[in-house]
């Protein structure tokens, strides 16, 4: 079974960025390259530590356009971090209203989520209890997909 090493996201505020990663989330920054030319633009890529052995990569395309956004399917590509229980969001709540940070909440059966975007317009997702998926297909789940793409 694979497990997530990493995920990689473009920023266009690599110093926004910085502090909200560092400052706000509260991630380490372990590591840092760049170079002059990653598709015709100079780059710099920041990688974070959000404390469970997997690392948050953002690289910043010095000149490159952001694209617009444009409606639902833009917030559908988020970042989901888990906390260890729904009572540990409200630490959550008040580090992001400290720093000025608008969430908006959704509860998805069990699971509470605070939905918030970085500097760059990504969702960040912060949500309770944390997932405990298996490797393993369940029948119902596999026939529900299907008859929605059925229908």
């Amino acid at each position: 079974m694979l497990r997530v090493d990493h995920v990689v996201f473009p920023v266009w505020d690599a110093k926004a960025s910085l502090a909200f990663y560092r400052d706000v989330m509260g991630f380490a920054l372990v590591d840092t390259f760049s170079g002059d030319d990653w598709g015709g633009h100079p780059w710099l890529m920041m990688i974070f530590a959000p404390g469970d052995g997997r690392e948050l990569v953002l690289v910043a395309l010095k000149g490159a356009r952001k694209p617009r956004t444009y409606g639902p399917a833009f917030e559908l590509p988020h970042l989901a971090f888990a906390e260890t229980s729904v009572k540990a969001l409200s630490a959550w709540r008040r580090r992001l209203a400290a720093a000025g940070v608008t969430i908006r909440e959704e509860r998805h059966g069990p699971r509470q989520s605070l939905y918030f975007e970085d500097p760059n317009g990504l969702t960040i997702e912060v949500t309770a209890p944390p997932a405990r998926a298996r490797g393993k297909t369940r029948p119902k789940a596999l026939a529900a997909a299907q008859a929605w793409i059925a229908a």
